[in-house]
């Protein structure tokens, strides 16, 4: 006779559902301990998604199948959960993570992500390591990277990538020719570049940094991937056609991104231009929120039940910088406020599956948990809870306000530091990907064996 404890994870999970789907995790949008009991619970989901500090495991990497990507973006979440709550339970196995996934040259390049990691990948550990400077978080020990001087080299290299031989400017999705999706260029890697640019500018008080910005927003404009009457930002387009025929999807996380960059940017310059920028697309957002009950969705895929792994994480990101927009640019924070109270009570509703009662699905629109359970669930209800407590904090310092985190010396003019790829580029380019392709490839003889 079998045991309950030997059935597979997703029947109890479904057991666990059947039984207790009414029972719903209490939250009290207006008391701070109630949202910090509600964080905790959720920080506590996503960390059961973590095996990186076991023997045989890899530190940084969450469980299969997530993407190294991902692993950036929780580990920023956690970040944020220490800054906003002061619970630093999780902080030793965030900094030993961010600082195991550097890569040898510190810019979040490792060779073992090689095959997989875009533009997009590194930009999310950009962000994690900018947001531990901006938040003060512990500093690594002085013969170690440091957060600054990390998110420095990361926009270096992201911005060595802009590419003119194609769609008359941008950075590809992809880094490497050998990587599928290497022919596409996407909101989202220039997203990632232009929120790197307006962070680090604001940090540093380098107007260089905002040079590249309106550079990365003037070409996301000029190409069509931001319409510039309603400001819905799309997913991208292929190199092959000079980015002619865009793929029209929306994703919370595209929008979220630029919000808040412009947010930066408005915070930093004072500029009317910028301000604007930021309430237009927030006004655009209201596209991720249902028009009955205002809770948040993933619009492109969450009612048809498409969502793939990474796209049940999008909200997280979109929660994350309506959090920081809300600070940065206070003529946003009533409209923001109310958009995540109401997501909040779609949370509490549908937060109730799994053997704890509190595992979230993907979709917070219904009552009752949808079956579904990941590590994008859990940090995109975590996201939204803590973000409603960004007004009990400082705002992200910078180097004059608090900011203790060293940098490094960095030309971010497109100078020598900084190199615009142009068609004459891409042969070279070419000779270095078959060289690092069969390095890869020298290093794992074992395989074919």
């Amino acid at each position: 006779m079998r045991s309950l404890l030997s059935l597979p994870l997703s029947i109890l999970l479904l057991l666990a559902n059947f039984i207790n789907h009414a029972i719903a995790i209490d939250i009290d949008v207006t008391n701070k301990d109630s949202l910090t009991h509600a964080a905790w619970v959720f920080a506590h989901g996503l960390m059961t998604y973590y095996n990186g500090n076991q023997t045989g495991q890899t530190p940084g990497k969450f469980v299969s199948p997530y993407y190294w990507w991902e692993a950036g973006a929780a580990w920023g979440s956690l970040i944020d959960y220490w800054f906003y709550t002061g619970d630093d339970t999780y902080n030793d196995q965030v900094k030993s993570s961010l600082l195991f996934q550097v890569g040898t040259d510190n810019n979040y390049m490792p060779t073992n992500e090689s095959t997989s990691e875009g533009n997009d990948d590194q930009a999310f550990w950009g962000f994690t390591v900018m947001a531990a400077a901006e938040r003060n978080f512990s500093n690594p020990d002085t013969n170690q990277p440091q957060w600054l001087a990390l998110a420095q080299a990361v926009f270096d290299t992201m911005a060595s990538r802009w590419d003119t031989s194609t769609c008359n400017g941008g950075i590809r999705w992809q880094i490497f020719q050998f990587n599928g999706g290497y022919d596409y260029k996407n909101t989202i890697s220039n997203a990632g570049l232009f929120m790197m640019a307006a962070r680090l500018a604001r940090y540093t008080d380098n107007s260089s940094y905002v040079d590249w910005a309106e550079r990365t927003w003037n070409w996301t404009e000029s190409v069509g991937f931001l319409d510039t009457e309603s400001y819905y930002l799309y997913d991208g387009a292929h190199t092959y056609d000079n980015c002619t025929d865009i793929t029209k999807y929306q994703w919370t996380y595209n929008a979220g991104i630029f919000m808040a960059g412009s947010a930066y940017l408005y915070n930093y310059t004072g500029s009317s231009l910028w301000a604007n920028r930021t309430q237009s697309i927030l006004n655009s957002i209201t596209v991720f929120f249902d028009s009955g009950t205002g809770i948040m969705y993933e619009a492109a895929c969450e009612i048809s039940k498409t969502c793939d792994v990474d796209e049940k994480a999008f909200k997280a990101i979109l929660a994350r910088f309506m959090g920081l927009t809300a600070v940065l640019a206070p003529f946003t924070y009533n409209t923001i406020y109310d958009h995540l109270v109401q997501t909040v009570h779609g949370i509490a509703q549908s937060c109730v599956g799994g053997l704890d009662n509190v595992t979230c699905g993907t979709t917070w629109l219904d009552v009752g948990w949808d079956n579904t359970w990941g590590l994008g669930q859990q940090m995109s209800a975590l996201e939204v809870v803590q973000n409603l407590l960004v007004r009990d904090v400082p705002a992200p310092y910078t180097a004059a306000t608090g900011g203790s985190s060293p940098g490094i010396a960095t030309n971010v003019s497109g100078g020598e530091n900084v190199k615009v790829l142009t068609t004459g580029d891409r042969a070279g380019a070419g000779i270095l990907t078959s060289v690092a392709l069969l390095m890869m490839l020298g290093s794992s003889w074992w395989i074919v064996l």
